[in-house]
């Protein structure tokens, strides 16, 4: 019997271009030994967004999608003040998988703004032990001495290697059941007025910290963050941040992107973004990381801190 990789994605109609990206990339390097189920978690996507995505099935890659209105109704307010940015209520939804699917006790669960060049069940066997997550370290924390600063002193992570990004994740869904995470995440988010630079990731990594297996860079490679990487050796190239490919001309590995973009129905789309993107969201663009650094920077002046609460939840 074929092994199955759950796969999960969020998205929102506004995203669709590029998780067809995502996933078509995905597709064109899997392997024939293995089925893969792409689920993407939503908040009321359009059928024209779902029947798009789902006209891209191949014989070993199936997606479904799962609607997360009622399980974050009434924390619709929360999530939305807890968001900061370009960020959406989405990001959260990573959160619920480990709750929300009993089924699985292992999962991947990828950002949309990504292609991957190697077989993604390759990441998927990492073996995790009782760890929660395999992840990568993020490089754009560790680029600036502020946000490692931010990352010690707010999460209490030893330094900042330890921060990983959540864009890419081999989740141990049994094990973070088991550690009530999304409990702990509830929890926090309802009664605690804390503020974040990454929202999701913070918390994961508040959660995490000491059951982390680290996966080198290559399987989540930020483009204009950490050191240069040849193409060809990279599983997994990540746009992160405000660069993306598809409003930028100069991002690094950008040929990789425009290379699945063009086996999509979207990329006259994504192109058209490229050459109307302006100059004045490029220049709030440019402004975006210094209030990104000022807000870490005024955070770990709070006189309330991640670290200060998270003994409310250790015991649940």
């Amino acid at each position: 019997m074929k092994q199955e990789i759950p796969i999960f994605f969020s998205a929102d109609d506004n995203y669709i271009p590029c998780l067809s990206v995502a996933l078509k990339s995905l597709e064109e390097n899997v392997s024939d030994e293995n089925n893969y189920k792409v689920i993407v978690l939503h908040t009321g996507m359009t059928d024209e967004g779902k029947n798009a995505i789902k006209e891209m099935e191949t014989y070993n890659v199936k997606v479904d999608f799962f609607d997360i209105t009622e399980i974050t109704k009434n924390m619709g307010e929360e999530l939305l003040l807890r968001c900061r940015d370009y960020y959406s209520p989405t990001i959260y939804y990573r959160m619920f998988i480990p709750s929300l699917f009993p089924q699985y006790d292992k999962a991947l669960y990828l950002d949309s703004d990504i292609v991957v060049r190697d077989d993604i069940a390759k990441l998927y066997n990492t073996e995790l032990g009782n760890n929660y997550v395999g992840a990568i370290t993020d490089a754009v924390a560790n680029s600036c001495p502020e946000l490692v600063e931010y990352v010690v002193k707010n999460l209490g992570l030893n330094d900042g290697k330890e921060y990983f990004n959540s864009g890419v994740l081999v989740m141990n869904l049994k094990a973070m059941r088991d550690a009530k995470i999304k409990e702990k995440f509830v929890y926090l988010l309802m009664n605690y007025n804390l503020d974040t630079i990454a929202p999701d990731q913070d918390y994961l990594n508040l959660f995490c910290k000491g059951k982390v297996i680290y996966i080198p860079e290559t399987w989540d490679k930020m483009p204009d963050f950490g050191e240069p990487i040849p193409v060809q050796k990279l599983h997994l190239i990540h746009y992160n941040m405000f660069r993306k490919p598809w409003l930028y001309e100069d991002v690094p590995y950008a040929a990789e992107f425009w290379k699945y973009a063009n086996m999509t129905p979207y990329f006259e789309e994504l192109q058209l973004k490229l050459k109307n993107y302006t100059d004045t969201e490029k220049a709030r663009d440019a402004g975006a990381g210094e209030i990104m650094v000022k807000r870490a920077l005024d955070i770990i002046e709070k006189p309330q801190k991640f670290i200060d609460v998270l003994h409310t939840v250790e015991n649940m």
